[in-house]
């Protein structure tokens, strides 16, 4: 049987469009989380992490105001304290996410899914 594939998506980013597009055009049907509707749990964020391979802080996008007050604030900056980031405001959350299996990748570019098909 073969894995599911599900996307961590969110439509109004162009790289997390461009990746669920990708993914229908090798005829692959994800199913779609929008995470910022539905928020990923604090589990489900660890387990993506292992899956990817990277920590909690590798996870967050930097650039987001959020991230950047947090760090202003604090100075620094922990796999604990990224985790609380992620759950409050998962707008944080690097994207798209493409999981299947045991196994994930972040669509930047998108074309970096494709080695889970």
């Amino acid at each position: 049987m073969l894995d599911e594939i599900t996307i961590i998506h969110n439509p109004r980013c162009s790289k997390s469009r461009n990746t669920l597009q990708l993914l229908k055009d090798w005829k692959k049907e994800p199913v779609v989380r929008l995470y910022l509707e539905d928020k990923l749990s604090s589990n489900e964020i660890v387990v993506i992490c292992k899956k990817l391979g990277i920590s909690p802080v590798e996870l967050l996008r930097k650039k987001e105001q959020e991230v950047k007050d947090f760090i202003g604030e604090f100075g620094t900056l922990t796999d604990s304290d990224a985790m609380k980031l992620m759950i409050k405001y998962p707008r944080v959350i690097e994207r798209p996410i493409v999981i299947v299996g045991d196994k994930a990748r972040i669509g930047r570019p998108p074309e970096c899914v494709l080695e889970l098909l």
